[in-house]
């Protein structure tokens, strides 16, 4: 029998924090990013190629979550906003002060293109139970990131698998 508390059990399979991304995909991101890492892959810097290849300008599958990266600050923003916020609620439920990141998967599906407008929600798929690792006692967790554009078509998912822990007392 699990010991998680109700509140936890009740996030399992719930779409949470349903968002719309606050500006559109748009190709001066593109060449930013793929400048800062020498991205030169002709597909996105090359019309032509574009077009031969995937029928017009797409951004790099690898830039999915950038899109709803929040901005430090915002217009009429109340309240401070993170990405993965699931996981930032279960470390504060489940008095769990210190995590990693143990896995992420990313899988794709219709190219971003500029002009899409991106939703996203998330999604607690499971939660383990206590586990003891050389970082401390706690619990691993999987929450699913899922992406579709202004059309309802999916355009990706990233899977994380993230591990909370207290610190064993020194």
């Amino acid at each position: 029998m699990s010991d998680l508390p109700s509140e936890v059990l009740g996030w399992i399979d719930e779409k949470r924090y349903l968002e719309e991304g606050e500006f559109d995909v748009e190709r001066g991101y593109v060449f930013n990013t793929c400048a800062a890492v020498q991205n030169g892959n002709p597909l996105f810097w090359d019309e032509k190629v574009a077009q031969e290849l995937t029928g017009g300008w797409i951004a790099p599958p690898t830039m999915l979550s950038a899109w709803f990266r929040p901005h430090y600050w915002a217009p009429g923003r109340t309240r401070e906003v993170q990405p993965l916020q699931v996981h930032f609620d279960l470390k504060a439920t489940l008095e769990l002060p210190e995590a990693v990141m143990t896995d992420n998967t990313l899988i794709l599906g219709e190219p971003v293109r500029p002009g899409d407008r991106l939703r996203t929600w998330q999604v607690l798929r499971s939660v383990s139970e206590p586990k003891t690792t050389k970082l401390g006692r706690g619990r691993f967790w999987v929450i699913d990131v899922e992406y579709e554009n202004q059309r309802g078509e999916s355009v990706g998912k990233e899977s994380y698998t993230g591990f909370g822990y207290r610190r064993d007392a020194q």
